[in-house]
């Protein structure tokens, strides 16, 4: 049995999702874990001087639990798969299964012990323009206060990208505002092509 790892991260409202679950349906044996599953509770997250929560910050997140949760996975990709109400993909005899594991998140490129599990990166990147009004077009529990955006969550993307970039060597930039389609054809070829690789090796 043999496993690839693929981390597709971005910045808010950059496709992240949306990109994640058409790559899922395309790639056989693959599953999602999504970073924002692990938030804390909104108790627990601490809010600055201009009392806007920190919700951009990994301190706001399990990432413990989430680790936990790639850690079950690698374990057993195929009882995950199962579990998670997924069906199990058999290959022609003497071909290699190879089960996917898609991680998809805002910070998960700035979380060292993931980053380093990650066989290949790509981040989603979009202007700041299309980020501010696809953000406010959407409906957040808890809801952006006033002033959030502009006050907390497009400094934080910087602060958070300049430490990104720090850290990952081999990430793959992606424009978000390229057509889905030809999006997920581009991301698809490039993973099919370490799919195969991993095949033959």
């Amino acid at each position: 049995m043999k496993t690839l790892i693929i981390g597709i991260g971005g910045m808010t409202n950059g496709g992240k999702s949306t990109l994640s679950k058409a790559l899922q349906k395309r790639l056989p044996n693959s599953c999602i874990i999504s970073q924002d599953t692990f938030f804390k509770d909104d108790s627990l997250v601490p809010v600055d001087s201009h009392g806007f929560k920190q919700y951009d910050l990994l301190s706001a997140l399990h990432m413990d639990r989430m680790m936990e949760e790639v850690e079950t996975w690698q374990d057993d990709p195929r009882a995950f798969k199962v579990s998670h109400n997924g069906v199990v993909q058999l290959l022609s005899e003497g071909v290699d299964q190879v089960y996917v594991l898609i991680i998809e998140g805002f910070l998960i490129f700035n979380y060292r012990p993931l980053n380093e599990l990650m066989n290949k990166k790509y981040f989603l990147q979009i202007p700041y323009e299309t980020c501010k009004q696809r953000r406010s077009s959407r409906v957040y529990t808890p809801p952006d206060p006033p002033g959030y955006f502009d006050g907390h969550v497009w400094p934080m993307y910087l602060k958070n990208r300049k430490e990104m970039e720090e850290m990952v060597t081999d990430l793959v930039l992606l424009d978000g505002l390229t057509e889905r389609d030809k999006l997920l054809s581009s991301v698809l070829e490039d993973v099919t092509a370490d799919i195969e690789a991993f095949r033959q090796g």
